[in-house]
């Protein structure tokens, strides 16, 4: 694939973009979901957020790129289906985990700091040890 077909391919939306992508799956599986096209419980979409991770390994073995970014997107509206057969906004769980992630990975900078690590330079052994002390501090 060209440099500019890529561009092109990443370019490309569906969903305007000033409409959240993960409610627009999740409205998408209601729809489906009002006129019966759904699992009948959480059981189902744990099972397919497996499929998906599966094919998703697969094409990152040698695969393209697009059939790449394909399963990748096939995996998050997977993961999406799944939050709402657990009644979970997605969009809500998604910015707890990133405050979360953000808050250790301040932690990791600060412990780098006092233990005269220098981030971008230390391994990333000693920046997951640093990861998990944070981690076990419930951070």
């Amino acid at each position: 694939m060209q440099d500019d077909e890529a561009v092109a391919l990443s370019e490309e939306r569906v969903t305007p973009r000033e409409q959240d992508t993960l409610i627009t799956a999740l409205l998408i599986q209601e729809r489906a979901a009002d006129v019966g096209f759904d699992w009948p419980d959480a059981s189902g979409p744990i099972l397919k957020v497996k499929e998906e991770l599966v094919e998703l390994e697969r094409e990152t073995g040698g695969g393209r790129r697009e059939a790449i970014a394909d399963e990748i997107g096939d995996l998050l509206f997977a993961v999406v289906n799944l939050a709402r057969k657990l009644e979970i906004d997605p969009r809500a769980a998604l910015e707890r985990a990133n405050d979360k992630f953000q808050r250790r990975f301040k932690a990791v900078e600060r412990l780098a700091a006092e233990r005269g690590l220098q981030m971008g330079q230390a391994s990333l052994e000693d920046l997951d040890r640093l990861w998990d002390e944070v981690k076990g501090q419930s951070l």
